[in-house]
């Protein structure tokens, strides 16, 4: 059972992200409170209600049906106007900054609530308009349902006004670096809580059993609990192949066993592993490096030439790295006391040369980001590393860096500050 509930747990994660998760759950609880209240309707709520406060009541068919028509037609307005503008932030996100922050901003829970709420209260009118029966007499009117009809559109007047000035705000590449860079440090300080006291007496795994991905897709997450309940319960140890976030093809190896699995064990083993057809910085922090290095190279190209977004983003880089330096290349996974599962990480000079590689390639000209990035080196040299290795990267990087600036600069002026900034890490020969 708890097997169970772990793969429905790691499923509605993922359906979390899409953009019709949250407006899909709202129409199936405005079909139900349509029903439920028309249910009511036949009890004779209308009828009390009346009796205590008839000024809150419609109690005339026709009047009824036109409130209701209204609502419908307006929100739908409303409805059309809110995607259209979900649709513009998405097509400036990815033309002013990168593609791959799409996912991140339709995943936001904010803009799915909203058009869930309008999509719900759109439902919710429509079945109580069908109910509606204009000839009858002023019981056959739903008035209580009427009633919460109007209140259900004033919630979505609000919603709406909320929902302007939030797209304003998403739309402001200060408030997507700072999204990007609170998902990445929830999900890094996570990691580093769970590797905390982990030994590293893994024995070696060439001899081991190897197992195959059955399906492709992005490595998103796993089922940890689940994968060290069967490592407890077969006598096992399991070593995950793939580093999480690179995209999985199929027949490639996924993980290794020390013992051998049978079938049933092994398809218990491979859900618990999620793969999926996107990226998502909640589950793989290593793609907010991604994400905030290619918002930098966009800003310096010729087309947008915004150098202000690309020394705010080096901020935010500086910070995500220096937490980086506290987490171990490798991680493992314990119960009992017993290391149970080792799991691969991108190694931190991977991560290191990833990220400024096409930031030296395109920013190299420009003194003022080569001063900036020589702050981030000198301010990484200062912090506390879990590795001294972490070190020795940082200075190689830092002269690479130098390196190609002095290439690319001509000027006396610009070239006595990229001398100060290598006097200042100490790279001189």
């Amino acid at each position: 059972m708890k097997h169970f509930f772990n793969r429905i747990y790691i499923l509605l994660s993922n359906l979390q992200s899409k953009i019709a998760f949250y407006p899909s759950v709202f129409a199936i609880f405005g079909f139900l409170i349509a029903f439920s209240l028309i249910y009511f309707e036949n009890q004779g709520a209308s009828k009390d209600l009346i009796e205590q406060i008839p000024m809150l009541v419609v109690d005339n068919g026709n009047t009824a049906l036109s409130i209701l028509t209204a609502c419908i037609t307006g929100l739908i307005s409303m409805m059309v106007f809110s995607f259209s503008m979900v649709m513009v932030l998405l097509n400036q996100a990815a033309s002013n900054y990168s593609p791959r922050l799409l996912p991140g901003l339709i995943s936001d829970k904010n803009h799915q609530v909203i058009l869930g709420i309008y999509l719900a209260t759109i439902l919710y009118c429509i079945f109580v308009a069908v109910s509606v029966q204009p000839e009858g007499d002023s019981f056959q009117t739903p008035g209580l349902s009427v009633l919460v009809g109007i209140i259900f559109t004033v919630i979505c007047i609000g919603a709406f006004i909320y929902f302007i000035h939030n797209i304003s705000q998403s739309i402001q590449i200060n408030n997507i670096l700072d999204r990007i860079f609170r998902q990445a440090k929830t999900r890094l300080n996570f990691l580093l809580k769970t590797e905390e006291n982990n030994s590293q007496d893994f024995p070696k795994t060439e001899k081991w059993y190897e197992y195959h991905s059955e399906k492709s897709g992005y490595f998103q997450d796993l089922s940890s609990d689940n994968l060290l309940d069967i490592c407890k319960e077969k006598g096992t140890q399991i070593e995950i192949l793939p580093i999480k976030g690179i995209f999985v093809l199929n027949g490639i190896p996924l993980f290794k066993s020390r013992e051998k699995l049978d079938e049933k064990t092994l398809k218990k083993v491979l859900s618990n592993f999620s793969l999926a057809r996107g990226e998502l910085v909640e589950t793989n922090y290593v793609l907010a490096f991604k994400q905030i290095t290619e918002i930098i190279v966009k800003s310096m190209s010729p087309g947008i030439n915004d150098p202000g977004t690309a020394l705010n983003a080096i901020d935010y880089l500086t910070e995500l790295l220096a937490l980086r330096m506290q987490k171990q290349d490798k991680q493992f996974l314990k119960a009992d006391n017993q290391t149970l599962i080792k799991m691969r990480s991108v190694d931190f000079d991977v991560l290191l040369y990833q990220v400024l590689a096409p930031i030296r390639t395109y920013c190299k000209h420009d003194i003022i980001i080569i001063q900036k990035l020589g702050m981030l080196f000198f301010y990484l040299k200062s912090q506390k590393a879990v590795d001294d290795n972490y070190y020795q990267v940082l200075e190689a990087e830092a002269r690479n860096m130098i390196a190609d600036a002095k290439s690319a600069i001509k000027s006396e002026i610009d070239i006595k500050k990229l001398n100060a900034i290598e006097k200042q890490l100490k790279l001189e020969n």
